[in-house]
């Protein structure tokens, strides 16, 4: 079908000799600790920014304007551009630091990149838990939305590297689980510090920060250099060495023989962000932009701006942000569990495609029960049976994100690309997410005032637009080896067309290929 071609019928590269060594294991698992900060981050800022005393404190206009807004329309909420503004600055700062990130990974090594965005995270946390003013906070939101870019950039780069082929999806997916356990503790701690009286409570929240930030920094001084990056970098023997142990057989010859031919290659290109832009590289360039890009257009920001108000709803009163926040969180935590399990057995193609139907479904279902009680008006209520319906969907709505966009957004784009650009086009696809999360965030509640429940129609269709992207356009990378997934894309019905001849793979696994193409 298309899209669906490998490179060969079982969808594998290379098998090369090795397994999951317990080593590998535990590295992969301390440098998805990365994933803390970011995941923390985005549970954390919407609790503070809705906490009097801070409001109060550093933007008292908005507060006296939010207190004196008292519209029961459901759909048009109070919105301060300026709040929103200052929440979603560490986006901005994260995608102009991807770029810096790009360098300090490629010349440095992986680990050096972590070590350096959670000591960033780190500085930031200090500024926001001890801000005494606006510049204060500011510039620690600066400093925190550095650290996620640094880290965003090499985490799951560093993962991809050091796992064996057929276990990359599931070690790379750790960083996801990691986000998603970040949200889920600011989430609860943010319910815990809001009971607390006078400014200790915003300041714990955003202190508390600190501590994701000392796990990924502290522990990526413990972490080995990828063999990739050893070799990137000219450390020939240490590399073989570090591969050796990491795949656990003295047989690796011919994975270092053929890391060691890329890094070669790699070599050539003294300009990656020109090269980035050739011919040759325009799948993986595409895909750097697009996945990205559609992963913030799922509609996961209108579902959980729902969620709150409808388990309040069912009766949870002023507990239900809380509610909402714990149901929520543990649906996407046991979620991405499932992601973890099936992403190397089914395949990165039948878990994006499988989620993206769901989503859709459950987009039009929901849209249409909010549209039926609360119309273009926004006047409304829900008996707590509806409402209980509707948090079913929302439900199977988010697990869909969790066992596929939201996973696989971060695992495709750093496994697909050639070392000689794979810095380059990592960065590209964090500053595109961090791009577009911002967007989103500052268009969101006007686009939801305007939109009324057509919203989860609008974000509804995109969902269709992204599946269908996927299914046509996005082949199978499941158990490839790494530096073997230009023939991936040599054997795609589409992508075909970009390579010449000279443009990668010997001549033994480009045959493979060319007999594994399907006719279209």
């Amino acid at each position: 079908m298309a899209g669906g071609n490998f490179v060969d019928s079982n969808g594998n590269g290379k098998d090369y000799p090795g397994k999951l060594t317990m080593f590998v294991f535990f590295t992969c698992v301390v440098a998805a600790t990365g994933g803390l900060i970011f995941g923390y981050d985005i549970g954390i800022s919407g609790g503070v920014t809705a906490m009097d005393t801070f409001l109060s404190r550093f933007f008292p206009t908005v507060y006296h304007q939010e207190k004196a807004d008292h519209s029961t329309n459901q759909y048009c909420k109070f919105d301060s551009q300026l709040l929103t503004t200052f929440t979603s600055s560490l986006y901005l700062a994260a995608l102009i630091a991807s770029f810096f990130a790009s360098t300090v990974t490629r010349v440095l090594g992986r680990k050096w990149s972590m070590f350096g965005g959670g000591i960033t995270f780190l500085v930031g946390a200090a500024l926001n838990g001890f801000a005494k003013g606006v510049a204060m906070l500011i510039a620690g939101r600066i400093l925190l939305g550095i650290g996620v870019g640094f880290a965003n950039q090499s985490v799951p780069v560093y993962l991809s590297e050091m796992a064996p082929a057929k276990y990359r999806g599931t070690l790379n997916i750790g960083f996801q689980l990691m986000i998603t356990i970040g949200i889920l503790a600011a989430n609860l701690i943010n319910y815990g510090t809001s009971k607390l009286k006078g400014s200790i409570g915003w300041r714990v929240s955003l202190g508390l920060a600190a501590v994701p930030a000392a796990i990924i920094a502290l522990g990526s001084l413990f972490l080995p250099d990828t063999p990739n990056s050893l070799i990137e970098r000219g450390h020939d023997e240490e590399a073989r060495s570090m591969l050796r142990r990491i795949r656990g057989t003295d047989y690796i010859h011919a994975e270092f023989e053929d890391i060691k031919a890329a890094s070669e290659e790699s070599k050539t290109v003294k300009h990656p962000w020109r090269n980035i832009i050739q011919r040759r590289y325009r799948p993986q360039l595409v895909m750097s932009v697009f996945i990205p890009f559609f992963q913030q257009l799922t509609g996961i920001n209108v579902i959980m701006f729902y969620a709150p108000v409808l388990f309040k709803t069912i009766g949870f009163g002023n507990d239900a942000s809380l509610i909402s926040a714990i149901i929520t969180g543990l649906v996407n935590l046991f979620s991405t569990l499932v992601s973890i399990v099936t992403v190397d057995r089914l395949g990165r193609r039948k878990l994006f495609l499988q989620g993206g139907v769901q989503m859709i479904v459950c987009q039009i279902v929901v849209g249409t029960l909010i549209g039926v009680k609360f119309g273009t008006s926004g006047q409304g209520s829900l008996s707590g049976t509806y409402a209980s319906f509707v948090v079913a969907f929302i439900c199977i709505y988010v697990a869909g994100f969790a066992w596929s966009w939201g996973p696989l957004g971060w695992l495709v784009p750093s496994e697909i690309f050639p070392l000689e650009i794979r810095s380059a086009g990592q960065s590209i696809n964090v500053s595109v997410n961090m791009l577009f999360t911002f967007i989103i965030a500052q268009a969101f509640l006007a686009l939801l005032c305007r939109l009324k429940f057509g919203l989860f129609y609008f974000f509804g269709g995109w969902v269709l637009v992204m599946t269908t992207f996927i299914a046509l356009f996005l082949p199978e990378t499941k158990g490839v080896p790494i530096e073997e997934m230009v023939l991936v894309w040599r054997g795609h019905w589409f992508w075909s067309r970009f390579f010449d001849e000279e443009d990668g793979g010997d001549a033994s696994s480009i045959a493979a290929v060319e007999m594994a193409k399907p006719s279209v």
